[in-house]
């Protein structure tokens, strides 16, 4: 694999975190998901994540992971690599990653591991032992309980020419530059951080040339207004949009744990390109708060 080029392909421009559609009776709705891939993949992203923390890799059952990762390779544009999403522990980990290699998806996002906080030395080895398993891309993911320090992560890339990339979901800004400075261009770098954009200009100026954009569900020609203006640094853009739209979204969301999932299902039904509902343990949006991302929505239609 051109490891070299997928490094371009996922740094060049905005990556997009489709849902995961469930039916009435939760169960994965192949058909719905490959309906809204087809869609998704239309537009001019970097990359699609399939089975990423928006699209509820935690709550998708063992038996359906590969028919997820399959739908998601076989719908997408051919020049839009898949991304999967995997964690829990390493043997867990590793089995999902030779899955998804199976499945034609083209890296692995590897999210954090099940509950425990863990040593470098326990992190490194398992990442290490992912990076092994499969000849595709690696990015690793770090947020909540898993950290890793520069040297750490030197000693993964010289190791694993697979390892591609690091998304930064912790906001550390002195780790991110310490990471950014220490690498270089070896990785490609994410930004991870809950609703991004509003982290997307600091972090374009340490190297984070791309991110994660949840809202590219259901207003995607907002998404990609909002991630031009950030990389041509038109200012006037970013401040109207984090004014008008994002900082009221963030104030939603932040309402119920659990929201930042939640409510971008809310917006893709109202958008009419429902995903059903999502799966315990989150909750779906009350009546009000549905309401008013149907207004701040419809505030910002084209």
């Amino acid at each position: 694999m051109d490891y070299a080029a997928l490094k371009s392909a996922i740094g060049a421009k905005l990556l997009s975190f489709p849902v995961t559609d469930f039916g009435a009776d939760g169960s994965f709705d192949a058909k719905s998901y490959a309906q809204r891939l087809e869609w998704l993949s239309s537009y001019d992203v970097g990359a699609l994540f399939a089975a990423g923390g928006t699209g509820e890799f935690f709550s998708i059952g063992m038996d359906e992971y590969d028919a997820v990762i399959r739908t998601a390779v076989a719908n997408s544009s051919a020049d839009v690599p898949v991304i999967a999403g995997v964690g829990y522990g390493t043997r867990m980990a590793v089995d999902l990653a030779r899955r998804a290699e199976a499945a034609g998806a083209k890296a692995i996002l590897v999210l954090p591991h099940y509950l425990m906080f863990a040593e470098q030395d326990g992190i490194e080895a398992h990442i290490s032992a992912i990076c092994e398993a499969v000849q595709i891309g690696v990015i690793y993911y770090a947020r909540d309980n898993t950290h890793l320090n520069p040297d750490t992560l030197s000693r993964l890339a010289e190791r694993h020419a697979n390892l591609v990339g690091y998304k930064d979901g912790i906001g550390d800004v002195q780790l991110m530059v310490r990471i950014a400075q220490s690498l270089g261009d070896r990785l490609v770098y994410i930004g991870g951080l809950p609703t991004a954009e509003v982290f997307a200009q600091p972090y374009l100026e340490m190297g984070v040339t791309t991110y994660s954009s949840a809202v590219f569900n259901f207003v995607p020609d907002l998404a990609l207004e909002f991630y031009g203006a950030v990389r041509s640094r038109d200012q006037g853009t970013i401040d109207r949009l984090l004014k008008s739209f994002f900082l009221p979204l963030i104030q939603l969301r932040d309402r119920k744990r659990g929201y930042a999932v939640s409510m971008i299902k809310a917006g893709a039904t109202i958008v009419g390109k429902p995903a059903g509902p999502v799966r315990s343990p989150l909750v779906e949006l009350n009546e009000t708060d549905y309401s008013t991302l149907a207004n701040l929505i419809s505030s910002h239609s084209r």
